[in-house]
């Protein structure tokens, strides 16, 4: 029998087997649950499940009616899409280029140096719960630290006297809400970024450096160059990360302001969890979910193209 007639083995299937099991049950059926709850207008709470008689499932059923009023009926919902998006482009430009510079600085021969990745990469791996309530005291209006250094400086730097007696409750103010839950966000995410932009930069060889120094470049010649457009892959790679993890912020803001104050701080995540708990309307929710979904698939697809153009 020749090669290409002999029956193929089992074993290598076998191997996948628990992996698309698992697959399936974790993925793909909730995905359908999500997807056939958000044409119901189902309460989770009444006696029967709708997916457990089918004539139920029909009388709770209400066709594209939850996703016509995500489009049309749900401002809030696109606001905080805008809120997001915010956070995000602060964190793509502000968090992205800290992380790359700290980076550049850390790649170099210094005494200490591992002390210092440490540090930077110590508030990624903290808990979000912990990091907003830590923060939520750094900002409290009466007695947070922020408050207390703005008053030293005041009573300490000619000119700043005014400063004295400034008191602001940052996450309570519409106008300082979202810019202070940005920080907060930059401040635990930027280790990321960090991690990624060192390993990017001890994968480029020193000879290119070297070779720039004899012909007499300078230090943002080197930069713009040779490590910017070496950098690339990687760059895009922490977009990426950066835009889908930001828009789904969601602890940190329930740990700080919970949307508040007035929905000034609400996200896409923090939306649908209050229509589906607060609300007690899941399949709204799963609509919102859904049409959220789309909209990261299409970032993220925008994005791999980009990159594929980029290297």
């Amino acid at each position: 029998m020749s090669t290409l007639n002999r029956p193929q083995p089992l074993t290598p299937y076998l191997f996948l087997l628990p992996a698309l099991l698992l697959f399936v049950v974790f993925s793909i059926y909730p995905f359908f649950l999500l997807t056939a709850t958000s044409f119901l207008s189902w309460d989770g709470v009444f006696p029967k499940n709708p997916f457990e008689h089918f004539q139920t499932f029909l009388q709770h059923a209400v066709g594209f009616q939850n996703y016509r009023e995500v489009f049309t009926g749900d401002p809030v919902f696109w606001t905080s899409f805008l809120q997001a998006g915010t956070i995000t482009l602060l964190a793509l430009t502000l968090q992205n280029a800290l992380a790359l510079l700290l980076a550049i600085a850390v790649n170099r021969k210094l005494p200490g140096v591992g002390i210092y990745r440490t540090i930077f990469f110590l508030p990624p791996i903290l808990s979000e719960i912990v990091v907003g309530l830590i923060w939520f005291w750094i900002y409290d209006g009466h007695f947070g630290i922020l408050n207390e250094a703005i008053r030293w400086v005041g009573q300490t730097v000619p000119g700043l006297t005014h400063l004295a007696t400034w008191r602001l409750a940052w996450l309570a103010n519409p106008k300082t809400a979202l810019l202070a839950v940005a920080i907060i966000h930059m401040w635990k995410g930027f280790g990321w970024g960090f991690v990624m932009f060192l390993a990017g930069l001890q994968t480029i060889p020193e000879e290119l450096y070297e070779a720039a120094r004899v012909d007499g470049a300078s230090a943002w010649s080197r930069f713009w160059h040779i490590t910017r457009p070496l950098l690339v892959p990687v760059m895009v790679v922490v977009s990426i990360l950066t835009v889908l993890g930001t828009m789904q912020i969601f602890a940190l803001i329930v740990a700080t302001t919970g949307g508040g104050p007035g929905y000034h701080t609400e996200v896409p995540i923090t939306r649908i969890y209050q229509s589906m708990l607060g609300s007690s309307r899941f399949g709204y929710a799963c609509a919102q979910g859904i049409v959220f979904g789309v909209i990261l698939l299409t970032i993220s697809l925008f994005q791999m193209r980009f990159q594929r153009r980029a290297t």
